[in-house]
């Protein structure tokens, strides 16, 4: 593979240039532009073989419309409890349409609100008498305005009603709420990592890698490994037991949980972490998570 340096400033322009015509480009012609400039090295749809080609493939030519359920932050709570249980659910407090219709004063004093059909559209409040209502407001409007399958061609976003959904507020012991995010191909759990340091001030996000004997595994992809020892979860083996169960059927899913005082909660199913377009470091691991995928015969 031919690396670049997918960081340069010409590179920059480019994908600048190519998000800003996004309209303009059928899927397969805008992800073989914009791929070598994220990832570093060309797209081959004809035989990929590393785990982010494959993602891109998985977008161009796996469209089960059962995907759009799952990606949608209100239905794919329906679709969850059905397989794993309605204690698993983090509770919904109210669904909304438009920002403007927020009830604020009948939401409890903590709670999180968020676009149910894109990725960063939230808002988490943990003292309503200090919440910038303009701003939230602001922010979630801007985020349902947002068209997210342009951005990298997720195709199940493009099905999904864009509303707001309002969620219980949840601490881990009072601390920040840690993910716990299994990399699945077809019901069997093969990695995941731990996101640490999301909200901590002046601090960048950690994530760190495990295989399904919490050994760390040495690479990086996205954000570096954190600097503190990171503890195996309480609910390790349930949430392995779980994301097997939700996965199955799947050639690859991601499933995520949080771990609640020792209660499993269901975060979310995602199909392309990172869209598959952030670069492994060493790139060996992109060829190993790869090896993972069996593409699915498309007739």
């Amino acid at each position: 593979m031919n690396n670049i340096n997918g960081k340069s400033p010409i590179n920059r322009l480019k994908r600048a240039f190519l998000y800003k015509f996004a309209g303009l480009f059928p899927d397969k012609t805008f992800l073989e532009l914009l791929f070598p400039l994220m990832v570093g090295y060309k797209l081959d749809l004809e035989h990929p073989h590393t785990y982010n080609e494959k993602l891109q493939w998985l977008k161009l030519y796996n469209r089960c419309p059962e995907y759009i359920q799952m990606v949608d932050k209100v239905e794919a709570k329906k679709y969850v409890a059905n397989i794993i249980g309605e204690e698993h659910i983090i509770p919904t407090l109210a669904v909304y349409d438009r920002a403007e219709d927020i009830d604020f004063d009948a939401l409890p004093n903590q709670f999180v609100l968020k676009c149910t059909h894109d990725s960063g559209g939230i808002v988490i409040c943990s003292d309503k008498s200090k919440l910038n209502r303009e701003f939230a407001i602001k922010k979630l409007k801007k985020g349902l305005a947002r068209n997210y399958y342009y951005q990298n061609r997720e195709w199940p976003y493009k099905g999904v009603k864009p509303r707001i959904i309002a969620e219980k507020y949840m601490t881990d012991d009072g601390n920040e709420l840690s993910d716990y995010k299994f990399f699945c191909f077809d019901g069997e759990p093969k990695f995941m990592f731990i996101a640490s340091d999301r909200f901590a001030k002046g601090e960048e996000t950690k994530f760190d890698f495990f295989d399904m004997e919490f050994n760390h595994l040495p690479f990086t992809n996205g954000h570096p490994n954190a600097t503190k020892e990171i503890q195996k979860p309480r609910g390790f083996d349930k949430m392995e037991e779980l994301a097997s169960k939700l996965s199955k059927g799947m050639p690859h899913v991601r499933v995520d949980f949080y771990d609640v005082n020792g209660r499993i909660y269901f975060g979310e199913l995602t199909f392309f972490h990172w869209s598959g377009l952030v670069p492994f470091e060493p790139q060996e691991w992109d060829v190993k998570f790869g090896e993972m995928i069996q593409l699915p015969i498309i007739q």
